[in-house]
């Protein structure tokens, strides 16, 4: 497996080669064909091969006719017609092989010489009018794998020889059978010499030999001419609904690295009860904590606990799908990720454990030479380390690179920008988590919460704290006027609150900033409310509000209640906006279409792109990201509770139908409804980076779903008789949103229009809406002072023991307030590596293949969209541009291009690609 850069031609390539051997994504050019011999009487043919090197792509092959054989009186002998057909099969080697590797690869080749080779059949659109069952080809074996074994290319092309009888008819299948005792990757299939012309077959898929395949029977390709269920040729409609039977496997059993099968399962491997009593985490999935199903893997219950599945430790590979699992390019990424964690990690945790003392930020100056010259050690320090441990010094010495952390963008351009208000009110609307924000429609904010458990549910806020802040506007006029908008996090913390501040070296509040938009249409924060379970009936520390500063003492005061209304931003966007509405939400949806719908089906190639990788990153997040004491456990202030978190974001707050952009502003009231405006709704904030840039792409997304769907669906009808599409959406909301399923609000699918709208929140949701949450969390979020995952300190008050000490040392206070220098340097690891894009990334409006359909009509569509792709960066770009846009523009303003969908490899702080990848 490679990325996608790496894409190039063997260079041998003779000239002249048809479209058939340059694999996908290339210009489809004339080449030669192999067509069926159409004067009576020839009974043969004559193979003529080219002096090509046995490394060249491809051997020419002339079809001739053979002597003709007279009766007597010299009329010529009638023989049945035949085609000679080829298939030309590209198989995508692996860059990096280890001795191992090589050897039976080798093994291969020789087995390969002596029998033991790969086998082709043809199959056909056609039935055989007698036997009432598919035409097939005899098998063929594929040649060259022994004259090719030691070719370097990337790219290895085979060839097999078939003749058919001229009533064959169009090969709309082609079958595998691997006979070598490793598996092998074919990236795509042409055959040629048909009347109907080549027939492509986009594989992208490991090939598993017999020995390890189930029952042992080929792996089945078919072409790339799109079929709905009822418009399936005769010859494919058995091939295709067994196809779908094997991925949808039996359900019983532990699955194998090498299955192709998916099912679904509930979250019940996070914890660890084999360990001890406290690695065990609650199941979740089911009527106490309600969410999406996950992939299954079918381990073994955990030893001590049934419910429990038993835990696969990562770098141990954990089940997904073999075609799902990351290609050379995407591992390279992340391994050499790993190299740079490692390095990032060892030094704090070495200084810390041998010098306790310095466990935390002594000054500004810490962090900041965390970026200036990484983690430099005190010489009476490094001694000291040199002594216990030598290899010390040459670590420092050969790996300052690594050791030093890129600087993140939001310190480039303004390096104090992170203490203005006025950019911790822009980052609501343009930061890494824009999603939350919402206006203020009633005023005393008020809590959906059980007032008997959670106290009175109105907001502490009154008019007298705010109404100085609002222009000379009354409460009421500015509510009326769309002028105030709030971060709420108090409903979602409140319930948990007990048990996070329980937790050692962890303090949270139940959180709501008010802000007030201003003339010049941007927001600042005028009041903010820190809340905590009251103790008694009239405590009156359960509730404490906190305005803009007006000394320096309130000053101090009003910068760690910002950190508490971050760092609970933080939680949210990673637990539900990030985690739970991108990654976990879109899962069943994507084992539906794998288990559902054929590769034939339009609909299945119209998502496989926004399908890719997301599986395997999930399954990864089960093993080191949202496990217990995993990266986010760790890192973020609700520790051991947080995925209970996202649970009851689930039960209480997702649906479907408002995940859709436009939805969602409405739903916020960021937006309302206005037909004469041209995405159908008018914000109101006009000047609000991702909902604008977000809106370009939603439309982008729409009009090519209306499109496609318009090509395949006529009317409702059609949509409704199509029982694999009706099947996959019944079974993403049945089974893979079970706890769920009986809710009201689940959007039709009885429309071309309902379909079109479906398609188009999934695909948003996998690219857009992905991006936007996820690339900038390095760039926006890496200087851990404007933007603290996790917080250890409440905020004192007068009279308390720790009230004495921020007088004191303010900046010493607020930072022992943040993550440790342990804690900092871990999550900065992490999040380097999730906003980094791979080399072998895909972003929205491209498509690598230009063989995924042979349907002119979707291409078209689809070079439309990609224009439209293109546009919208362009505006993007113009208004990062424009001054009157004082969100995205300005004196050490970042401009907005979470939403600019080009990418270049790293963290860019741009780039969509077309699924969760990462």
């Amino acid at each position: 497996m490679a990325s996608l850069e790496m894409m190039h031609r063997v260079s041998s390539c003779s000239a002249g080669l048809s479209a058939a051997t340059r694999g996908p994504g290339r210009e489809r050019r004339g080449g030669m064909c192999f067509a069926s011999m159409e004067a009576a009487g020839r009974r043969g043919r004559r193979k003529v091969t080219s002096t090509a090197p046995v490394g060249a792509l491809v051997e020419r092959t002339v079809v001739a006719p053979a002597p003709v054989e007279k009766r007597a009186g010299g009329r010529p002998e009638a023989h049945p017609q035949s085609v000679a057909a080829r298939a030309v099969v590209t198989v995508r080697r692996r860059r990096k092989e280890d001795a191992k590797d090589r050897f039976a690869e080798q093994l291969d080749a020789f087995a390969d010489r002596v029998g033991r080779s790969v086998l082709l059949e043809l199959v056909s659109t056609e039935t055989d009018p007698r036997k009432g069952t598919p035409k097939k080809s005899k098998p063929s074996a594929l040649a060259g794998w022994y004259e090719k074994k030691d070719i370097k290319a990337e790219r290895v092309v085979y060839t097999a020889e078939f003749a058919v009888d001229a009533a064959f008819g169009e090969p709309g299948a082609v079958t595998v059978l691997n006979r070598h005792q490793r598996e092998f990757f074919i990236e795509s299939i042409v055959v040629e010499g048909f009347p109907s012309g080549p027939a492509h077959f986009t594989c992208n898929s490991w090939v598993q030999p017999t020995r390890v395949s189930r029952g042992g029977a080929p792996r089945v390709f078919f072409s790339n001419k799109p079929y709905l269920p009822s418009e399936t040729p005769p010859g494919l409609r058995e091939l295709r609904l067994r196809e779908l039977a094997d991925l949808r496997g039996d359900g019983a059993g532990e699955r194998r690295i090498t299955d192709r099968v998916y099912d679904y399962d509930v979250y019940n491997d996070l914890g660890n009860p084999d360990k001890d009593a406290a690695s065990a985490r609650p199941v979740l999935g089911g009527d106490q904590l309600p969410y999406p199903r996950r992939m299954r893997t079918g381990r073994p219950s955990s030893a001590t606990d049934a419910s429990a599945e038993s835990r696969v430790e990562y770098p141990e590979p954990i089940y997904v799908s073999r075609d799902e699992e990351f290609e050379e390019g995407k591992n390279e990424m992340l391994s050499d990720g790993a190299i740079k964690a490692l390095l990032h990690n060892f030094m704090p945790l070495l200084v810390s454990s041998v010098s306790p003392d310095i466990r935390d930020f002594a000054g500004f100056h810490d962090v900041d030479n965390l970026f200036k010259e990484g983690l430099r050690l005190k010489q009476a320090l490094h001694d000291q380390l040199f002594q216990k441990i030598p290899f010390v010094r040459k670590i420092q010495e050969n790996s300052e690179g690594l050791l030093r952390y890129d600087t993140p963008d939001i310190i480039k351009k303004d390096k104090f920008a992170w203490l203005r208000d006025d950019e911790f009110a822009r980052q609501a609307l343009a930061g890494i988590n824009p999603v939350n924000i919402e206006r203020l429609q009633a005023f005393p904010p008020v809590s959906r919460l059980e007032p008997a458990m959670y106290s009175p549910p109105e907001s502490a806020i009154t008019e007298e704290h705010i109404i100085g802040h609002l222009d000379g506007m009354s409460v009421q006029e500015a509510v009326e006027g769309n002028r105030l908008y709030m971060l709420d996090y108090h409903d979602i913390f409140l319930p948990f609150l007990d048990r996070i501040n329980a937790q050692d070296g962890r303090k949270a509040y139940g959180t709501r900033a008010i802000f007030f938009l201003t003339a010049a249409g941007t927001l600042k924060p005028i009041a903010i409310e820190l809340c905590l379970p009251p103790m008694t009936d009239d405590c009156k520390r359960a509730k404490r509000v906190f305005t803009p500063p007006a000394d320096a003492t309130s000053n101090w005061l009003w910068q760690l209640a910002k950190a508490h209304v971050c760092s609970n931003d933080a939680g949210v966007h990673q637990l539900i906006n990030h985690w739970l509405r991108t990654h976990a939400c879109m899962e069943p949806f994507i084992i539906a279409a794998h288990r559902q719908m054929s590769a034939m089906h339009p609909i299945f190639k119209l998502l496989k792109p926004h399908m890719r990788y997301t599986l395997k990153i999930n399954a990864l997040a089960r093993q080191i990201l949202i496990n217990g004491d995993g990266v986010i456990e760790s890192g973020f202030t609700p520790g051991r509770v947080c995925m209970e978190m996202s649970a009851f974001a689930y039960k209480e707050l997702w649906r479907l139908d408002q995940e859709g952009l436009p939805a969602d502003l409405i739903r916020r009231g960021m937006a309302v409804e206005d037909p004469s405006q041209p995405h159908g709704l008018r914000l109101l904030i006009e000047d609000y980076p991702y909902a604008t840039d977000g809106l370009l792409l939603w439309s982008a997304i729409s009009r090519w779903c209306e499109s496609y769907v318009a090509a395949y669906y006529p009317s409702d009808e059609a949509v409704q008789a199509d029982y694999e599409l009706q099947s996959w959406y019944a079974e993403a909301v049945q089974t893979g949103h079970a706890d769920k399923r009986g809710a009201p609000w689940w959007p039709r699918l009885s429309t071309p229009g309902d379909l079109a709208s479906l398609l188009t929140t999934l695909i948003w949701l996998c690219s857009a809406q992905h991006a936007a949450l996820n690339f900038g969390q390095y760039p926006l979020g890496g200087y851990i002072p404007n933007r603290p995952p996790l917080m250890r300190r409440l905020v004192p008050a007068e009279g308390d023991p720790e009230y004495a000490h921020l007088v004191a040392d303010p900046h010493r206070f607020f930072l022992s307030a943040l993550p440790s220098l342990t804690q900092t340097t871990t999550f900065m690891t992490v999040i380097d590596t999730l906003s980094t894009h791979s080399a072998d990334e895909e972003y929205l409006g491209e498509r690598p293949d230009e063989a995924w359909t042979a349907d002119p009509a979707a291409l078209a569509a689809a070079r439309e969209f990609a224009a439209d792709v293109r546009r919208a960066e362009e505006e993007i770009e113009r208004r990062n541009a424009d001054p009157a846009r004082r969100n995205r523009c300005g004196a050490g303003v970042l401009p907005y291009e979470l939403m600019a969908p080009s990418s270049g490899p790293g963290i860019t702080c741009r780039g969509v690609p077309n699924s969760v990848t990462i």
